[in-house]
């Protein structure tokens, strides 16, 4: 059995000119990175953003597990589907970081014969995105120290600086640091640390700008500080954030790909949705709705992180209408919701089977409270069987909700071809009926409860005073009006991720509250998430090699 990567580079591409006139981008539009990845340009982004949008669907999934779902290598086939049925089809990823592509997590590039390629291109270094967030951020830390050695004119108050150094790698004993050791010419000495680059503020700005002035503002916008006074100090008081635009500018521009199967692909933007948002660009959203028909793009991890940031803030700040949602699902993950062991999820269970689809009613429960039609997509795997795949069958029936076998990763569009059908089916039967959980103008307090109740289905919320009077102080500062992105663990609907299935009789503990000015939203912090990941054990690095004819081995 061939690899992913074996796979992908075995593929013929075609180039990149060829992808980009499948959507009518005009060649003097593209800025190629080599044959097969290109930048489109933003001045083609404007002239054409505004045009009538096709349909937009949502593909998410259940809390994930060791086992795998396979959401994004279902993302690619849907999209390699449509494109077989005739319709003129756009899938639109994040970019991965390499912190988890050499530690634990794998790429995201899909899988199988359902890939975007270069796979190993996007895996690593891709068109430098990340790298320019990396520097723009680290950019605004330098000039914060460096106000503090030259006399602290503005007066921030060193106590109460929240803007971290980052670094696009997984590495634990980096999360606390001292800083300005070693005497009075190498800065003041204060405690900080470093968290993932996709954790960074300015990667959620990036995701949610929609022009270069829009992101110049964001930028400018973002809290770093506290004066002594206790007001908040911005990146545009340390006149910082023209020069990080200027790093960030190329990086603003959607990254243009093609699956497997020649359908074009935007990969743009990579915020976790464990601590961020977990959507890709807005301007490659966009810019795919207005070329195509349909535009299918992912939300990180599981329907309770990603798909509620996608419906509550993306689709809040952009203006979009999502059409559908396909929720992922595989048996072997459902079978761990119902109390199978790892070692035995390839085996036949289907009572673990049907206890686990508590998890996945949830998440369909949910997603419906938006108005959005659902589809389950069951990612297939060798070892599933059909007492298992009948007994989901007969569950979804009892929901209401189609269930529809996915093949891509074993036979790419071909084997997506009925889930594109009902997708398609969906899409053109359903009522515009899309709204959000909760309205702007709900304090702050009462949307984290909202969200802990009607999505985690917690009996409620709690936070010790001090984080209580920051949530009031944010309401009464102006701030009341922002979406809560909330910082939790993917693995289960709790704050606890030992807890999976459908936990209930619990509350959630609130660590802190952050603000978020530039991307836009309030940060909420709960249990015990990290922003700077560690590497496990095993890194996946020590089996990444090169050999001698210059080809990457051992990359998933």
């Amino acid at each position: 059995m061939l690899s992913d990567i074996e796979i992908a580079q075995q593929s013929n591409p075609e180039p990149i000119t060829a992808v980009a006139d499948k959507l009518g981008i005009p060649h003097e539009h593209l800025v190629p990175y080599g044959s097969n990845k290109a930048k489109v340009s933003l001045k083609f982004y404007n002239q054409v953003k505004d045009k009538p949008a096709g349909k937009l669907v949502l593909v998410t999934g259940i809390n994930p597990t060791p086992a795998g779902e396979g959401k994004s290598t279902v993302t690619v086939g849907l999209g390699d589907g449509l494109r077989r049925m005739g319709k003129k089809a756009v899938v639109c990823l994040r970019e991965p970081s390499l912190g988890p592509c050499f530690g634990i997590k794998g790429g995201a590039a899909g899988g199988g014969y359902s890939q975007v390629i270069p796979m190993e291109d996007i895996n690593l270094h891709f068109t430098g995105d990340i790298h320019a967030i990396t520097a723009a951020h680290n950019l605004l830390a330098a000039m914060i120290d460096n106000h503090l050695q030259q006399g602290n004119e503005l007066g921030l108050d060193v106590r109460r600086l929240v803007w971290r150094r980052v670094l696009d790698m997984n590495d634990r004993a980096l999360r606390n640091v001292i800083l300005g050791l070693g005497g009075l010419g190498n800065g003041v000495p204060r405690e900080s640390g470093f968290d993932i680059a996709v954790a960074s503020e300015a990667m959620a700005v990036l995701c949610l700008a929609e022009d270069l002035g829009d992101l110049k503002e964001r930028l400018g916008n973002m809290v770093v500080a506290q004066y002594k006074g206790g007001d908040m100090v911005r990146a545009r008081d340390l006149k910082a954030h023209g020069a990080m635009t200027v790093l960030m500018r190329d990086a603003l521009a959607p990254n243009l790909v093609q699956t497997l199967e020649g359908t074009p692909a935007f990969v743009h933007g990579g915020p976790f949705a464990n601590i961020a948002h977990g959507c890709n660009s807005v301007v490659a959203t966009k810019l795919a709705l207005a070329l195509s028909d349909y535009t299918i793009t992912e939300a990180g991890f599981g329907a309770d992180l990603g798909a509620e940031k996608f419906f509550n803030i993306k689709c809040r700040k952009a203006g979009l209408t999502p059409s559908a949602t396909v929720i992922v699902v595989s048996s072997r993950a459902l079978k761990l919701h119902g109390g199978a062991s790892k070692a035995d999820t390839a085996k036949e269970n289907v009572q673990a089977l049907e206890k686990g689809t508590g998890n996945l009613r949830q998440h369909v429960e949910n997603v419906r409270k938006f108005g959005v039609p659902v589809v389950v997509a069951l990612n297939h795997f060798v070892s599933d069987t059909d007492a298992e795949v009948d007994a989901l069958r007969r569950i979804c029936g009892q929901i209401d909700v189609p269930l529809v076998v996915s093949e891509g990763w074993a036979k790419g569009g071909e084997g997506t071809l009925a889930l594109a059908e009902t997708v398609a089916d969906t899409v053109n039967g359903a009522s515009p009926g899309f709204r959000h959980l909760y309205p702007d103008d709900m304090p702050l307090w009462e949307k984290m409860r909202t969200i802990a109740t009607e999505i985690y289905r917690a009996d409620d919320i709690e936070a010790p005073p001090a984080v209580r009077r920051r949530f009031d102080v944010l309401q009464e500062k102006g701030y009341g009006d922002l979406p809560i992105c909330v910082a939790k663990t993917q693995y289960s609907f709790s704050p606890d991720p030992k807890l999976l299935g459908t936990p209930s009789n619990f509350t959630v503990s609130i660590r802190d509250i952050a603000l978020s000015a530039g991307a836009g939203f309030c940060v909420v912090l709960t249990g015990d998430i990290m922003t700077m990941p560690g590497l496990p054990k095993v890194p996946a690095a020590e089996t990444i090699d090169i050999d001698q004819h210059g080809n990457v081995v051992g990359l998933f």
